[in-house]
């Protein structure tokens, strides 16, 4: 707890949702096969805030729960804010960076709030924040496309709830990049890092962005053909067992990769970015969660489902 307590905001906010979800997934763990819950009504309301789209189809559920759904074709609106969001971020850090202006008061209080005491932050900037920005800038715009041109999204819904969570995210994520104190040495002095100059780690951190995201957005294109290759009106509402790239060893390879593509932001955020791996972190421990509600909705709908194959992580989970 005392450590805890010495972290920054930022810190602590990512430490708790990891905690959150990580205790979520363990609880459904848990109680879920026995099936001694489902008549309590927090229970219930439980199962519903966690699931979405196609495992909440089987999910016996009260009406009244009904009211809080919301289309989850409505992902795109999450990667629009940050399409948006990201652009401003990215223009202030440059202007920063490479004009010596200072950052907007809003934004400076914002991050003195989440970060604590930055001293001159914009003087602070070097390659590896502006660098973690564009590539979520990347991240979030392949992932707008895809949602608009090439996902076909069923009549799945997702709770209000999570619709809120998801645009406030990407939000706190943009200001997390600005958040990243890998610039200071102990004593709180600048580095000689602070300079606009490549780093060795930089390499390595967009080469596994690059790989990871080929990964997802083929595994993306593999379930949206599941959908268009089939006949009928009610095509896009069925759901088949997939196969080919990452399916052949986890249920959800795009949730993989989505981990992946965190951890190389950890990477070229290089030594002392704490804050990014506690990202990584939530990340781990909420594609655990919703992978492994997927995982249970293929075993139970199709009886020749691979059993060799995992939820998140092959081999392990």
């Amino acid at each position: 707890m005392v450590l805890l307590l010495r972290l920054s905001l930022i810190d602590q906010i990512w430490f708790l949702l990891a905690v959150c979800f990580f205790l979520a997934c363990c609880l459904h763990c848990h109680t879920y096969p026995s099936g001694k819950f489902e008549r309590f009504r927090l229970y219930q309301l439980f199962q519903d805030i966690i699931r979405y789209g196609k495992t909440k189809k089987r999910l016996q559920r009260p009406d009244f729960l009904r009211i809080f759904d919301i289309p989850k074709r409505w992902f795109f609106h999450f990667y629009t804010i940050s399409v948006i969001w990201n652009s401003l971020l990215i223009f202030t850090s440059l202007r920063a960076l490479i004009l010596g202006e200072s950052f907007p008061a809003w934004l400076d209080h914002m991050l003195t709030l989440l970060r604590g005491s930055l001293g001159d932050l914009q003087k602070a900037l070097s390659l590896s924040v502006v660098l973690v920005q564009v590539l979520l800038w990347i991240h979030s715009l392949r992932r707008l496309l895809e949602c608009l041109f090439l996902s076909v999204f069923s009549d799945g819904v997702i709770h209000l709830a999570q619709y809120c969570f998801g645009l406030g995210y990407y939000v706190l994520l943009g200001l997390t990049a600005l958040c990243v104190d890998h610039l200071h040495s102990g004593d709180g002095s600048l580095t000689a890092q602070h300079s606009f100059w490549l780093q060795w780690y930089h390499g390595p951190g967009v080469l596994l962005f690059l790989w990871a995201s080929f990964h997802q957005h083929k595994c993306l294109v593999i379930l949206a053909r599941l959908r268009t290759s089939r006949s009928g009106k009610d095509a896009a509402q069925r759901h088949a067992v997939p196969h080919g790239d990452w399916f052949e060893l986890v249920s959800c390879p795009h949730y993989l990769a989505e981990l992946l593509i965190y951890v190389s932001f950890g990477v070229c955020s290089g030594d002392g970015a704490l804050t990014w791996w506690l990202v990584v972190l939530y990340v781990l421990c909420n594609q655990a969660l919703a992978a492994r509600l997927s995982h249970e909705f293929y075993c139970s709908k199709f009886a020749t489902y691979p059993k060799h194959r995992k939820a998140l992580i092959p081999y392990l989970f």
